[in-house]
């Protein structure tokens, strides 16, 4: 597998070693000592979670802001642009975000570390969207920061205005959000 750090060195694309051929592939999706190698941590994964949206569906900007939930995503159908946004005061990224389109063609993953939030937006007809993380769901924690908060100011790749829950329209103003230390 190829591992690449992004523009924040804490998330990292990563790139699965494919082998195909006109019957098909075969790849490793996850190895827990070649993932912690790639991007420096020990962490082990508690849950695996399976969600389906269709075409402009935008989800995030989510996080727990305790029980922080390291994420492992891609897509196995379809395609997206999923982002990671710094909520990590201390951090000299604080703000920031970085973001990469995830296919069932490229078959990229992208590794989002606890205290990040994270988003995505379906550019095909769906997404099958999988993720693994590194603690439970805990709904009493979860936060959002809108979507089309001017001063992080994702660029989302997607033409027009994405299909949102009611949770994430309520999403907060970073400013006035709640972050990590």
């Amino acid at each position: 597998m190829k591992a690449t750090r992004l523009a924040i060195p804490e998330v990292v694309l990563i790139e699965p070693k494919v082998f195909g051929d006109a019957r098909g592939f075969f790849f490793e999706s996850f190895n827990q000592k070649a993932f912690n190698e790639a991007t420096g941590t020990d962490l082990d994964f508690v849950q695996d979670n399976h969600s389906r949206s269709s075409k402009g569906v935008l989800r995030g900007l989510h996080y727990q802001i305790k029980q922080a939930q390291g994420k492992l995503v891609r897509v196995v159908r379809g395609s997206v642009f999923d982002v990671a946004v710094d909520v990590r005061k201390s951090s000299p990224t604080f703000g920031q975000w970085v973001g990469a389109e995830l296919t069932e063609e490229n078959q990229h993953q992208l590794w989002v570390p606890p205290g990040f939030a994270h988003g995505f937006v379906v550019l095909s007809e769906s997404a099958d969207f999988l993720y693994k993380t590194t603690d439970y769901y805990a709904p009493e924690y979860e936060r959002c920061i809108a979507w089309n908060d001017a001063d992080i100011g994702v660029d989302w790749h997607y033409d027009g205005v994405p299909s949102l829950s009611a949770k994430d329209a309520q999403g907060a103003a970073f400013k006035n959000a709640e972050v990590f230390e």
